[in-house]
């Protein structure tokens, strides 16, 4: 050390003391796997009402032919009512009562029409009707001479059994609104640069259908979570084929999403309590501060690096020193709670009992190296929290119940934390009334 550096602390340490402690290696953390795909399971239910509006639309209300009678052919048409429905056996069961006219004869009856079938929903997001089961019958005595006769009434049953089994309802615009919000990238604005964190979807899958004074089916959008910095994100590829599979987990889902944070955001967060970009400590020695805060990592620690100068009594400082210590997150807040001074810099103060505290520098330090989290976890709330219009008047609700970091890792040039949400949604067809 020159003549110049060591005469200040000639009566603290005697020539020959480094001023400056060694700084510990800037040590990238260990490569940190994406968090593991998640499942984000939706409650789908289609009211009774809305399914019967669907059904009554696209099954005929009337109809006609013509069956043979005495040897030529003989015209007859039909009306039907409104649709009635209930659920029975796993299937949907339609009633309906029928007025059948023949062209020729005077006979006009009433038809009970009957039709049973299983609701179900396509790879290419297509609600169906399988294993139709259509059933016309008749009390008339005169409709029963014509159905001995020629098949009147199988007839009907085979005309509406095709409508049925060609019955169709597309889900996909209701599903892609939903699809697209999960997509969507969350924003994460990190000081100069911009990052976000994406829920990847790789598939959509869908349990088995419960019928239960509607149609309800759980609906789990399989994500790989991801974070990307700068954000380098991509628009959301199509909505993948529905996958039908034997089961689901019901009930609230959670799901990992990763968020970031910067070491310059650290610095200039702890830099928003110095004054005039100095930090007084000492209440013995007033003279004395911290400045120019810098935060970098050493494998799974923080390390900070802090100005000390100003004075001890008569006695000049001027020089770096370095603390190290784990990030977690506190309150919404990360921090570095176990902040401690580095060997070298823990020697450097000890060394400097008499004139300072060294505990007083570190409680400062740990104290003022804090960032604020909360828009971040907000933003990743939001993106399940949510209540949002879809069409043909359904809505999405989504409720999250809590929101945890669950890890923080430190990586070369940001952190890296693990926050799982644990929620609920659903989709409703059509939307409830709000309770007051």
């Amino acid at each position: 050390m020159d003549a110049i550096r060591c005469v200040p602390l000639i009566a603290l340490l005697g020539c020959g003391e480094a001023l400056y402690p060694a700084r510990p290696p800037s040590v990238p953390g260990p490569p940190i796997a994406e968090p593991a795909p998640s499942r984000v399971v939706v409650h789908a239910q289609v009211a009774e009402p809305e399914l019967r509006r669907a059904l009554d639309q696209q099954i005929p209300s009337t109809g006609g032919g013509s069956f043979s009678l005495f040897g030529g052919q003989q015209g007859y048409t039909w009306k039907r009512a409104p649709l009635a429905i209930e659920f029975a056996d796993g299937k949907i069961v339609l009633h309906t009562q029928v007025l059948a006219q023949l062209s020729s004869l005077p006979i006009q009856a009433p038809l009970e029409l009957v039709v049973r079938a299983e609701p179900v929903v396509t790879a290419d997001w297509q609600a169906r009707l399988q294993s139709v089961d259509v059933q016309v019958t008749s009390a008339d005595p005169r409709l029963k001479l014509a159905q001995g006769l020629a098949g009147a009434l199988d007839a009907l049953r085979d005309q509406v059994a095709a409508k049925a089994k060609e019955f169709s309802y597309d889900l996909r615009p209701l599903v892609e609104d939903g699809y697209r919000r999960i997509a969507q990238p969350i924003d994460l604005p990190l000081g100069d640069a911009h990052g976000c964190a994406e829920l990847r979807v790789s598939s959509i899958e869908a349990g088995p259908t419960v019928l239960a004074h509607g149609v309800e089916k759980d609906l789990a959008v399989v994500v790989a979570p991801s974070v990307t910095l700068p954000c380098a994100a991509a628009p959301p590829p199509p909505l993948p084929p529905l996958a039908n599979v034997a089961s689901l987990p019901s009930g609230p889902f959670t799901v990992t999403v990763p968020i970031a944070a910067r070491y310059e955001e650290l610095a200039r967060a702890m830099g928003l309590a110095f004054t005039d970009g100095k930090l007084f400590f000492s209440q013995e020695h007033p003279q004395l501060y911290l400045a120019d805060p810098e935060v970098y990592a050493a494998a799974d620690q923080l390390v900070l690096k802090v100005h000390l100068g100003g004075k001890a009594g008569s006695h000049p400082l001027d020089g770096d020193i370095y603390f190290v210590g784990h990030p977690t997150v506190v309150d919404n807040e990360l921090r570095v709670p176990d902040l401690q001074p580095t060997i070298e810099t823990g020697s450097f103060l000890l060394k400097l009992k008499a004139a300072l505290d060294g505990e007083a520098i570190r409680r400062s330090a740990r104290d003022a190296l804090r960032l604020d989290l909360g828009a971040r976890l907000a933003a990743v709330r939001d993106k399940l929290a949510t209540e949002m219009a879809l069409g043909e008047g359904a809505c999405l609700r989504g409720v999250v119940h809590r929101v945890q970091v669950t890890g923080v890792y430190p990586h070369a040039s940001y952190l890296r934390l693990y926050v799982d949400v644990t929620a609920q949604a659903a989709v409703y067809m059509p939307c409830p009334t709000p309770r007051p």
